[in-house]
């Protein structure tokens, strides 16, 4: 994939591309498989994250 830099704006083409990156997910990804952890870890992590953003929305279902 070729891009051209109009009128040698780089800074917004570098800024565009990070954009792209970024809405991919291709860096949460790489962090995620940083490193392994155990299923039970990771599920009581995944618990912890939707009852934290339960309460940033005021639920209070959980």
């Amino acid at each position: 994939m070729t891009r051209v830099v109009v009128n040698g704006n780089m800074d917004g083409a570098l800024r565009k591309f990070k954009q792209k990156v970024a809405r991919s997910g291709v860096p949460s990804e790489f962090k995620k498989r940083e490193h392994f952890q155990k299923p039970g870890v990771e599920r009581r992590a995944a618990i912890k994250e939707a009852i934290k953003n339960a309460h940033k929305k005021g639920n209070r279902d959980y």
